[in-house]
């Protein structure tokens, strides 16, 4: 990582506390007053020999007077996400994925996360730099947290909500990492894991034609010997509506009613696939559509706007329709899939413990009780260049 390391600097308090005055100091090493007032107010940086000195006219080790402060580290890092308004620091999630270094508001990650995800670092307003010609914009960041445990922060591209789950499980562990979770539609996530962006994504996109689940897609846009390929878990996608189905919602077809609104998926996301699917078959075209235009994020949020009364209905996972205590109607099965970069199987201080957190008896159960889910299944490792479901 590049960075600059700040000084934790003590002379002023020791000088005070020997009941030396700034002048006085200065005489006794042979240095001017002014040299004095420079260093304690992080002007200036002593040489060797003037530390040397000025520990042995204190009676204190140099390290008592300067010593790097970790909890001050600042680092370069590729800014990812939008910038918030606001203050002059921007709270952020710092993590090491490859060889970048990377950082995105807490804020992209709703209004809710924002608030329960402490930060790992702040992004220093004044250190936003233009785009370069690469397009990435790069931030200096003051750390919060070690280099270490930014080093041993493990991200998460995907929409499955359980991921949130997962890591704090692998997190009750002794020394526990921080596994990132950020919402993302299946394309945008495999897109994020060839920028670099994460360690992980996560996929369900099932093929229209073979009816695979993620094979056609991986193989198109991945090379199969880079990539190793997880199974996380089976369910059920299909339609959301209120408890009780109060408008008698029996499938797509009910999208053209008048009175009846649809919440949709940003382009990219699997459910966003299933639901234009699901309109060429019953020959209904988007604009026939009551709030096709109206995007939600995430199979939750998708959840809440129908819970809320801002939609009627709308394409998700049945785990989250369980949540939101909604009517679920099945439209098709589909695995969901975790694809790792091989080499941080043995590079990436975090991924194994992820891993073999995802075959552990404790988190399995869990998962199991939340309901929606097929995890007979969980951890497995798919033979992907011959597989075909």
């Amino acid at each position: 990582m590049n960075r600059m390391t700040h000084i934790d600097n003590h002379l002023r308090v020791l000088r005070q506390q020997a009941g030396l005055s700034q002048t006085e100091l200065a005489r006794t090493i042979g240095v001017t007053r002014q040299a004095i007032y420079a260093i304690e107010m992080n002007h200036y940086l002593p040489s060797t020999d003037m530390a040397l000195r000025l520990a042995r006219v204190l009676g204190c080790q140099v390290e008592d007077l300067f010593h790097l402060d970790s909890a001050e580290n600042v680092i370069y890092a590729d800014f990812i996400g939008t910038v918030p308004e606001g203050s002059s620091a921007i709270r952020a999630q710092i993590a090491r994925v490859g060889d970048r270094t990377i950082a995105r508001p807490l804020a992209d990650l709703g209004e809710i996360l924002n608030y329960a995800v402490p930060a790992d670092g702040l992004i220093l307003r004044a250190g936003l730099e233009s785009p370069s010609q690469r397009g990435q914009v790069k931030v200096q960041v003051q750390l919060l947290k070690s280099i270490q445990r930014i080093e041993e922060t493990l991200i998460v591209g995907g929409c499955d909500p359980a991921i949130f789950l997962a890591g704090s499980h692998f997190s009750s562990t002794s020394k526990p990492p921080s596994v990132i979770g950020w919402s993302m539609g299946s394309v945008q996530a495999i897109d994020a894991l060839k920028r670099g962006d994460v360690h992980i994504a996560g996929l369900h996109l099932v093929d229209p034609v073979t009816h695979d689940a993620n094979i056609s897609f991986l193989k198109k846009h991945l090379k199969p010997k880079a990539y190793t390929v997880v199974r996380f878990a089976a369910w059920e996608q299909g339609l959301m509506v209120r408890r009780g189905n109060p408008k008698a919602i029996r499938g797509l077809a009910d999208s053209t009613r008048r009175n009846v609104r649809v919440v949709n998926r940003e382009i990219g996301a699997a459910a966003r696939f299933l639901f234009d699917q699901q309109l060429t078959m019953v020959g209904i075209r988007p604009d026939q559509v009551r709030g096709y235009g109206d995007l939600e994020l995430s199979h939750l949020h998708v959840g809440k706007a129908i819970v809320e009364g801002r939609a009627d209905m709308g394409i998700g996972v049945r785990s989250a329709a369980l949540f939101f205590n909604l009517d679920f109607l099945p439209l098709q099965e589909e695995k969901y899939d975790l694809v790792i970069p091989t080499a941080f199987l043995t590079s990436h201080p975090s991924v194994a413990g992820f891993l073999d957190t995802l075959v552990s008896r404790t988190f399995q159960t869990e998962i199991d009780a939340l309901g929606g889910y097929d995890i007979r299944d969980m951890g497995n490792v798919i033979n992907w260049t011959k597989a075909s479901s």
